[in-house]
C-alpha cells in the first residue's frame, strides 16, 4: 500500500531539475542555480530567477549551482532547492502526506553520492524516495521496449554527465557514466575564447555560443556571431566576432571522448545484444543531444542508426514519472 500522497518523479540533473507528478506529467523545470547570502547562507532565490544572476552578483550575494558532473556537491542547497520544489509540487496538501519520490542517479555515482541524494529528497519532505539508474530512466522515457529479450542502446548526454547503457529484459547490461556533458563543453568554449580572443565570458555566454554555432561536424553554411565580454587586458567590455569552425574545434575533444566511450559500450556488448542494437539503433537523450550533428557523428564514427528522442530534454524525467507505475520493479533494481 503507497498511500494517498503525491507521487513525483524527479530529474536530479546539473544544469535543470525537472518534476513529472504522476497523472499530471511534467509540472516544474528549473534551472539548477540558487542565489544566497555569502555570509548567512540564506537562501535569495531558486531557479530561473537565480539563474539570472549568474556572473551578475554584488559582493554580499553568490548564485552558484550545488550539483557537479550529475551527483550533489552541496548538500544543504540541494536539499532546499528540492524543498522548494516538492513545496510547488505539492501544495499545502503535500505538507500533510508526503510524497513518494522517484529521483534519477547517474549510473556511475558512488553509493556515497547516491545516499546523498536519497538523503537529501527525504530531507526535503519525501516520505519515501526510490533510485532509478539514468538511462534506464531514459529508455522508458523515450518509449524503448526495455522489457523484452532484446538489445536497446540509449546515450543520455546531459549537463554534468554522459549514461551510456545497453538495457534488455529490464536490466542494464552494460553501461559507462562520464564526467561530462554540456556543461563542460561550454567550459571549453570560455577557454577558447579567452585563449584566442583574451576574452573573459560568463557561462550564459558559452551556452549562448555553443546552441547558436556550436556543431559535432562540418556544416554547409559556416556560421558566426559577435561574443561581448571582457577583454582580459584593459579591463573594458569588449566585442569579438567568432565561427562556428572555430566553436567546433574547441568542441572537438569532449565531443571525442563521449564517441569513443559509446564506442567502448559496443566493443563490451554480447554479440547476439550488438545485433539488435545494428537493426534497432542508438537512442540520443539530453540537453546535448539538440547539438547540430551530434547525432550524425555517432552515426560515422560507429556505423550505427543514430535516432534523436522526440524531446531529449524531458526523456529523463518522463522515465521516472512512468517508472511510478513500476514501483515493484523499481524496488527490486533498488
Amino acid at each position: 500500500m503507497v498511500g494517498l500522497g503525491e507521487r513525483l518523479g524527479i530529474d536530479l540533473g546539473t544544469a535543470n531539475i525537472v518534476v513529472f507528478a504522476r497523472g499530471r506529467g511534467i509540472i516544474l523545470r528549473e534551472p539548477s542555480v540558487v542565489a544566497m547570502e555569502r555570509k548567512s547562507r540564506r537562501v535569495l532565490a531558486i531557479g530561473r530567477e537565480a539563474q539570472a544572476m549568474l556572473g551578475r552578483t554584488p559582493g554580499n550575494i553568490v548564485a552558484l549551482r550545488p550539483l557537479h558532473d550529475g551527483v550533489i556537491a552541496d548538500y544543504a542547497v540541494t536539499r532546499d532547492i528540492l524543498s522548494h520544489l516538492i513545496r510547488r509540487a505539492c501544495g499545502r496538501r503535500g505538507l500533510i502526506l508526503k510524497p513518494l519520490v522517484v529521483i534519477c542517479i547517474p549510473s556511475g555515482a558512488t553509493s556515497v553520492e547516491k545516499r546523498a541524494a536519497l538523503d537529501a529528497c527525504r530531507a526535503a519532505g519525501a516520505r519515501q524516495v526510490i533510485p532509478i539508474e539514468e538511462p534506464m530512466a531514459a529508455a522508458i522515457g523515450t518509449g524503448l521496449p526495455i522489457a523484452t529479450a532484446g538489445g536497446n542502446m540509449v546515450v543520455d548526454i546531459g549537463g554534468g554527465t554522459t549514461d551510456i547503457a545497453v538495457i534488455s529484459l529490464g536490466g542494464i547490461v552494460v553501461s559507462d557514466s562520464l564526467r561530462l556533458g554540456g556543461n563542460h563543453l561550454d567550459e571549453a568554449i570560455i577557454r577558447h575564447i579567452r585563449r584566442v580572443y583574451s576574452l573573459d565570458i560568463g557561462e550564459r555566454t558559452a551556452e549562448s555560443v555553443k546552441i547558436q554555432i556550436g556543431s559535432a561536424l562540418e556544416l554547409e553554411q559556416e556560421l558566426d556571431m559577435d561574443v561581448r565580454g571582457r577583454d582580459i587586458v584593459t579591463g573594458l567590455p569588449k566585442t569579438v566576432r567568432v565561427s562556428s569552425a572555430e566553436i567546433r574545434e574547441a568542441l572537438s575533444e569532449g565531443i571525442g571522448q563521449i564517441v569513443e566511450a559509446v564506442k567502448a559500450i559496443l566493443e563490451r556488448t554480447p554479440p547476439e545484444l550488438a545485433a539488435d542494437i545494428i537493426e534497432r539503433g542508438i537512442t540520443l537523450t539530453g540537453g546535448v543531444a539538440l547539438l547540430t550533428g551530434m547525432d550524425r557523428i555517432l552515426e560515422l564514427e560507429t556505423g550505427i542508426p543514430v535516432r534523436v528522442a522526440d524531446d531529449p530534454i524531458s526523456s529523463v524525467a518522463v522515465g521516472t514519472g512512468r517508472a511510478l507505475d513500476q514501483l515493484d520493479t523499481l524496488r527490486k533494481l533498488a
